[in-house]
C-alpha cells in the first residue's frame, strides 16, 4: 500500500480576508496558508494589558492610536498578514481597503514573546516587518523573564538600541518620546524569572 501525503490547500489574499473576517479565531496568513493563533498565557495577557494603559494613558491628546492585538497589519513586501500584540500609528492611517481593519503603516509594533512564538518574532517575523517603511521601532517583552530588547531604525538601519533584564529600567522609544519603565509592564505578573538564563 502506497501513502501519498495530501498537498496543503493554499488561499489567496482575498480568501483569507474573506474567512478571517468571518472567523470567531486570529489566523494570520502567509504565502497562501493560514496558521491558526494559539491561546496566550496569563502573564503574556498581563504584559499585553498593562502596556494598554500605559500606552493609553501617555498617547491621549497627542496625534497617535495604538491598537492592541485585534488589529491587523499587512506586510506588502512579503504578503504577510498578521496581528502584532500592540501596535502604534501616527499621522494619517493606511488601511488595506475600507473595512479599515488591516494597518499599512505602524510606526513600532510590540510583540510579548512566549516560548511558542518567541523566536519566530524575533527572527522571520521581525525580518519581515523590516520591510515597512514606516516601522520606526519594534520592542519584544519576554512573557518568561525580565528581558526586554528595543530594535530602532536609524539612517535606515535596524540596530539594538535597548537590552536589558534590569525591572528597574526603562524603555526609551524615541519615535514618539516616550519612556516605558520595565516595573510597569511587568507589574502583577507572577513567576518571571530574573537573569539571562
Amino acid at each position: 500500500m502506497t501513502m501519498t501525503a495530501q498537498p496543503k490547500q493554499k488561499y489567496s489574499p482575498e480568501e483569507y480576508l474573506q474567512l478571517e473576517r468571518a472567523a470567531e479565531y486570529k489566523s494570520e496568513y502567509y504565502r497562501g496558508e493560514i496558521f491558526a493563533m494559539a491561546g496566550a498565557s496569563r502573564n503574556h495577557n498581563r504584559i499585553v494589558g498593562n502596556l494598554n494603559g500605559l500606552f493609553y494613558n501617555f498617547l491621549l491628546a497627542k496625534p497617535c492610536n495604538f491598537y492592541p492585538s485585534d488589529m491587523r497589519v499587512h506586510v506588502p513586501a512579503n504578503g504577510l498578514y498578521t496581528y502584532p500584540d500592540l501596535l502604534v500609528a501616527c499621522g494619517q492611517e493606511e488601511y488595506l481597503d475600507d473595512e479599515t481593519d488591516t494597518l499599512l503603516n505602524p510606526k513600532i509594533i510590540i510583540e510579548v514573546l512566549s516560548k511558542s512564538t518567541g523566536s519566530y518574532d524575533r527572527g522571520d517575523k521581525f525580518e519581515m516587518y523590516r520591510s515597512i517603511p514606516t516601522l520606526m521601532e519594534y520592542v519584544l517583552v519576554d512573557s518568561r523573564r525580565v528581558k526586554a530588547e528595543v530594535w530602532r531604525k536609524e539612517e535606515g538601519t535596524w540596530l539594538l538600541a535597548i537590552e536589558t533584564n534590569d525591572l528597574e529600567s526603562n524603555l526609551e522609544l524615541k519615535s514618539i518620546d516616550f519612556t516605558l519603565s520595565l516595573h510597569d509592564v511587568y507589574n502583577n505578573t507572577e513567576g518571571i524569572r530574573f537573569g539571562w538564563d
